[in-house]
């Protein structure tokens, strides 16, 4: 007889394979992979159903990758930039979904730049990941919005025009979650897509994802050798979920705790520099500071916990418009007649 291998499950008695989706064809090496495996991990970690997980995106390289985690849970590819606009239709449709968006630094920073700014106006719930490379991957290595002043690729030339900052434009449209990570960190990448996940609201998180094949020169910020070798935590970030009993065991002073709506907990141990994520003016110095010395920042960089989301803001009612009937959702003809009335 052969030895069966148990697979360890998670609270709701799922393994890591109930959360994998199809096989990649991104390039071998490229840092949207390892995003994906993060992905699955938190999810697994979270113990979330598949069936109640909204997978969107657009278009772009990035925009494959939800078809490589999640592989029961819904899916919808938007047209290229709107995919914030169709999830907001969505999350006020049905609230209980939980909404993870994937988008990349051509779809979020430059066709989609106003639909971006917008939800984040609205504060949509959706965890909205920005797989950040600088270039075009998908239509061959062109700049993209988000690229460096002088960075130079083989068939686009040099750029010449200044980066846009995914962060600082978040944070400029009163985002409460943002933060930045690098594929190369794992770990960190995975704490915080967990605690965006346990936001309530929009939670964004700018991910420098190296395009290996047109943008991964050692001068490039978005390539693995900068990354690497620039990177600066602000914090080192452990998420907590509400059920595990939170145990402090810093020196007074060396931590900052900042808890969620629905109970779960951020712990950021702070390391080498005096932060406050949530200090939105100092949020934005420090991604100016860091722009000015050439300086790769990662970790929470700011949360707000006191901003309503778009549900609260419309004062919707408690069950999900998904859930309504027809008649519930469609007025009598004797209330058209009286609402036309007032006109």
């Amino acid at each position: 007889m052969t030895a069966t291998t148990t697979r360890p499950t998670n609270r709701i008695g799922l393994t890591t394979q109930d959360y994998q989706g199809g096989t990649s064809t991104l390039c071998a090496g490229c840092g949207h992979n390892s995003i994906t495996s993060q992905i699955i991990a938190a999810c697994y970690d979270l113990s979330l159903d598949p069936a109640t997980v909204l997978k969107m995106s657009g278009i772009g390289c990035s925009s494959k990758t939800p078809a490589y985690f999640l592989g029961k849970s819904f899916g919808f590819n938007t047209l290229h930039g709107r995919m914030p606009s169709v999830t907001t239709g969505a999350m006020i449709a049905n609230r209980t979904m939980t909404a993870i968006g994937v988008s990349g630094d051509g779809d979020t920073g430059s066709i989609g730049f106003g639909q971006f700014k917008h939800m984040m106006r609205r504060n949509v719930p959706m965890v909205y990941i920005v797989e950040n490379n600088g270039v075009y991957g998908l239509t061959k290595g062109q700049h993209s919005a988000t690229a460096d002043i002088g960075q130079h690729l083989k068939y686009a030339g040099t750029n010449v025009l200044p980066p846009i900052d995914i962060c600082a434009e978040a944070i400029a449209a009163d985002c409460g979650f943002v933060a930045r990570s690098f594929s190369g960190d794992a770990k960190q990448v995975r704490e915080l897509i967990k605690a965006a996940m346990s936001y309530e609201g929009t939670a964004v998180i700018d991910i420098i994802s190296p395009c290996v094949t047109f943008n991964n020169e050692d001068d490039s910020s978005k390539s693995y050798a900068y990354g690497k070798d620039k990177e600066e935590r602000i914090q080192d970030i452990q998420f907590i979920q509400s059920y595990e009993e939170v145990v402090v065991d810093y020196e007074p002073g060396s931590e900052q705790i900042v808890k969620l709506h629905d109970g779960p907990t951020i712990k950021l141990r702070k390391l080498n520099r005096d932060y406050d994520a949530t200090d939105r003016w100092a949020a934005i110095k420090l991604l100016e500071e860091c722009r000015q010395s050439n300086i790769f920042v990662t970790g929470l960089i700011h949360i707000n916990e006191s901003r309503p989301t778009l549900q609260q803001t419309m004062s919707l009612i408690d069950e999900p418009l998904a859930y309504q009937t027809e008649a519930q959702l469609r007025p009598s003809r004797a209330a058209f007649a009286a609402v036309m009335a007032e006109f």
